[in-house]
């Protein structure tokens, strides 16, 4: 006889899919970090963006708009930036965040939130480290 039976078909078909399994959820931890290292370079080009503001005006931006500045389409559908500053205190200082939205904020409960402040601090409000999630 030629032929394969049904249960070496059976365990192609079981192998494939297990392979397949494995592909989806590598690749979607991918997607998820390539969003969140955009996010970060947004937030380090807004910090840049404050620094320059503040030789300007001799103070930090109060916000996105009052800087000029905007985050990228691709960055905004996935997370929300945001910058403060405090003016009142010696020496001024600002804070940039990025909140995720949507799935990425399901999918990215390690990390959650990125702050980075005008000391050059980062952290995040997610139950991962620093080190991974920057």
């Amino acid at each position: 006889m030629r032929g394969y039976s049904l249960i070496e078909l059976l365990i192609v078909v079981a192998i494939v899919a297990g392979l397949a399994v494995a592909a989806v959820t590598t690749y979607s931890r991918y997607v998820v970090k390539t969003k969140r290292a955009a996010a970060a370079a947004v937030l380090l080009g807004v910090a840049n963006r404050q620094e320059q503001y503040l030789l300007d005006a001799r103070e930090y931006a109060a916000d996105m708009t009052a800087l000029g500045a905007a985050a990228p389409a691709e960055v905004a559908e996935n997370y929300t930036i945001a910058t403060t500053a405090n003016n009142g205190a010696t020496p001024p200082s600002f804070t940039v965040t990025a909140t995720p939205t949507g799935t990425q904020s399901t999918r990215d409960a390690k990390c959650a939130t990125l702050t980075l402040t005008s000391a050059g601090a980062k952290t995040i409000s997610g139950s991962g480290t620093v080190q991974d999630c920057w």
